[in-house]
């Protein structure tokens, strides 16, 4: 993406797009980082080239990605070995060998991370005595390993390192207590840097990779992406929710300091660190990756479905009639997304979808009450009023979803934009330039002022929806383990 930055002036334009198909080989599922990185090279030629047909030169750049992952490098600089993807197995059953060096209520008074079973600490855990653990002499995080190749600097950008669960969110350091406890070698991450620091310039194998002539800075920005994207929220008053949208849903609260009670840790909830020393205060909910699923399944059976079309006939079905638990572990695994659906309603008594139509109302109906919950128990947990909610990101073109999220909450929703983490991301970079000035407030004025947005008005019947979410709360609570993962 290139953004177009001045006073009264925020922009984007697409640059380049390509996909992200991770790799299953030998029974371990990676991320094909090296065709990630090529399609980086290729995105910023295309975007050297956009910006000098319109008379201008490239300023700056910044990476943010998903967060936890990331590479091992050897002694020589190289990567040993494709980056695994949080999503496979290997850690399964991990979680409770490290509640037995750390309890659960230890690990989270120490870093206010939710119980999430890929979180970076369970990944090195599950990756002890691994040849390349070994043999490793630097870790990278995935933003960061991009920034590497890209400049031949390694740094570690504090938003996204807050998620590894290594990160003390009151000092905003590493957490030399968790560490060595778990046996992480806390050596292993280059410096920290904050949103706004220089992270070096473009390297001559990238100049020359890309046809840029000029050593282009590169700028650390909130390099995880919910970070940038909640820098994106267009909001005019503190009084405000957001859920980031997309593969996963990020519903919560920007607070001033972390919530490191035990109810919060019960309720599952994170205190991932923000840019200009805010805390993102949320849950993780699975998102629109159990329709992504759903969709991917019916293709490969020979069911392609038109997604505009299916969410007009789910608009049209009976609401509520199949709700499962959206933040359920049973939902992080690809494959099957139509069946175990369908499993999850037949174990708790609900109806089960019969038609495509019938299990996407079923999960934007679910996502809808785990949006709820999430804000009513941010609000409860840190003690904030919440009077509209933000949607951001690609969820942010769902209109069912959005309307759904409304009547759910009984608050406001304010719609967009859709590429909030783009534009989260280039607002950093403006503001480190000098382009703008000024804080948050300043650049979502800019936002609010600049993106189109849709707002849509709580309606329909309160009392059903109470009644639905109270069905999924009971059921949650049935299935509930105590230790590690309450």
């Amino acid at each position: 993406m290139v953004g177009t930055v001045a006073p009264g002036t925020l922009e984007l334009q697409e640059a380049h797009r390509f996909p992200n198909r991770p790799v299953r080989v030998a029974g371990t599922l990676h991320w094909d980082v090296l065709a990630l990185y090529q399609g980086v090279l290729d995105g910023l030629r295309a975007a050297a080239a956009a910006v000098r047909a319109k008379g201008g030169r490239l300023a700056g750049i910044g990476i943010d990605t998903w967060a936890v992952d990331y590479g091992l490098l050897g002694e020589d600089g190289a990567l040993l070995g494709n980056p695994v993807h949080y999503r496979d197995s290997r850690t399964d059953g991990t979680a409770e060998k490290v509640a037995a060096v750390l309890a659960p209520r230890e690990l989270y008074a120490a870093t206010g991370l939710q119980h999430l079973p890929f979180n970076t600490i369970y990944q090195l855990t599950a990756a002890q005595g691994s040849p390349a653990l070994g043999a490793a002499r630097r870790l990278l995080l995935i933003p960061d390993l991009v920034s590497y190749w890209l400049t031949g600097e390694a740094g570690t950008e504090l938003t996204n390192a807050s998620t590894t669960q290594l990160i003390d969110p009151r000092t905003r350091t590493w957490s030399r207590t968790v560490a060595d406890a778990l046996g992480i070698d806390l050596s292993l991450f280059p410096p920290l840097r904050h949103p706004g620091d220089p992270a070096g310039t473009l390297c001559e194998e990238a100049m020359a990779a890309t046809g840029i002539g000029e050593p282009v800075p590169v700028t650390a920005v909130g390099s995880h992406d919910t970070a940038s994207a909640v820098v994106g929220v267009p909001a005019t008053s503190p009084d405000f929710a957001y859920i980031a949208t997309g593969t996963w849903s990020l519903a919560g609260l920007e607070l001033d300091s972390p919530v490191l009670t035990e109810a919060s840790r019960r309720a599952n909830f994170t205190n991932e660190l923000g840019v200009d020393g805010t805390v993102r205060y949320l849950r993780n909910i699975m998102g629109l990756w159990m329709l992504q699923e759903c969709l991917r399944t019916w293709e490969a059976q020979g069911r392609p479905q038109d997604l505009r079309t299916l969410l007009d006939e789910a608009a049209r079905c009976a609401p509520l009639r199949s709700v499962v638990d959206a933040g359920a572990p049973e939902f992080i695994a690809p494959d099957r997304m139509p069946d175990r659906i369908a499993e999850a309603c037949r174990r708790a008594g609900r109806p089960v979808p019969r038609t495509p139509a019938e299990t996407t109302r079923c999960v934007l109906d679910s996502l809808a009450l785990a949006h709820r919950r999430a804000i009513e128990d941010a609000r409860r947990l840190s003690g904030r009023t919440v009077r509209t909610v933000h949607i951001v990101g690609g969820g942010a073109h769902n209109e069912l979803l959005c309307r759904l999220t409304a009547d759910a909450c009984g608050l406001p929703v304010l719609a967009g934009p859709a590429e909030a983490t783009a534009l989260g991301n280039v607002l950093v970079q403006a503001r480190t330039a000098g382009v703008l000035t000024g804080g948050l407030t300043d650049l979502r004025e800019l936002l609010h002022s600049t993106q189109r947005l849709r707002q849509y008005e709580p309606s329909g019947d309160q009392a059903a929806w109470s009644r639905a979410a109270a069905l999924v709360e009971g059921g949650r609570a049935e299935d509930q383990e105590e230790e590690p993962c309450a």
